[in-house]
């Protein structure tokens, strides 16, 4: 199978695996913590090249669970209001507290569905009309997180 065609396979793998290409979630949180691919490696536990490879799909999965791990921490600090705030002592903490975890993996703590389950977060706090607003109000600067919302105020 020629280059091209194992990337676009991988790519889609990571889709069905992890939700979207992890290179967008990877880049995400580079801009996030402000650190370069390279730090953002070492506190994953994972090196720099394997990084890269999976970022660009040239390899499909994060085969350490506690890298996984690792990531997920580091997606949900971003949504806690001291590393929000974007405050220089608060990013750099919350990377050490990632980079010194030794997270064990386990069914009851790795979602396999995040989306979902802030879908249902969502629904227990919130009107779908409530929803279906502050998506509105979040579309030009904030679009996934509009589209979050708009899916969570969506009647079952």
């Amino acid at each position: 199978m020629e280059d091209h065609k194992i990337v676009q396979r991988n790519i889609a793998l990571q889709r069905e695996w992890y939700g979207e290409p992890l290179g967008d979630r990877v880049r995400r949180l580079v801009v996030a913590f402000d650190v370069s691919q390279a730090n953002l490696a070492d506190v994953l536990g994972i090196s720099a090249p394997m990084l890269s490879q999976v970022m660009s799909g040239r390899r499909a999965k994060i085969g350490n669970p506690a890298v996984l791990a690792r990531l997920i921490m580091l997606e949900r600090k971003v949504l806690t209001p001291e590393v929000a705030s974007g405050r220089r002592e608060a990013l750099q903490r919350a990377l050490e507290d990632v980079r010194n975890s030794k997270p064990s993996v386990t069914r009851d703590n790795l979602p396999v569905d995040i989306g979902r389950s802030a879908i249902m977060a969502l629904r227990r706090i919130a009107s779908p009309d409530d929803l279906t607003e502050a998506a509105g109000m979040l579309d030009d600067r904030f679009p996934e997180l509009a589209d979050l919302l708009r899916r969570a105020g969506k009647r079952a």
